[in-house]
């Protein structure tokens, strides 16, 4: 019943911007803590960003500095500002939800490119 979607991906040059959303538009649930995960060609998915209801924050140290992670619990949406863009930000990146019972939600993932 849970289904998350993804919105705000898309194309943007190097040193650019761009924000993605991702909001649960099926049954309520708990939540312990929602992220952003992205995958690049030939790569693992990997942690980008998660965040607690109570605001508490942890980033990749790849995007720290850059990317900010925040939510809204009224709406059950979690959000990506990308800043200074670079070309190795490219990649799908995937909404996840977490619930204190331990169940693992995703969305379907939307793309991102970097590139002039």
């Amino acid at each position: 019943q849970v289904q998350l979607v993804e919105s705000g991906g898309g194309l943007v040059q190097p040193g650019g911007s761009l924000s993605l959303s991702c909001t649960n538009v099926g049954s309520s649930f708990s939540i312990y803590t929602r992220g952003w995960y992205r995958q690049a060609p030939g790569e693992q998915r990997e942690l980008v960003a998660t965040i607690t209801t109570g605001g508490s924050a942890n980033y990749a140290d790849s995007v720290k500095g850059r990317f900010t992670i925040s939510r809204d619990n009224a709406k059950n949406t979690v959000y990506l500002q990308m800043n200074s863009l670079k070309i190795e930000d490219t990649a799908v990146y995937y909404c996840h939800y977490k619930s204190f019972s331990g169940g693992d939600y995703w969305g379907p993932g939307t793309q991102v490119t970097v590139s002039s």
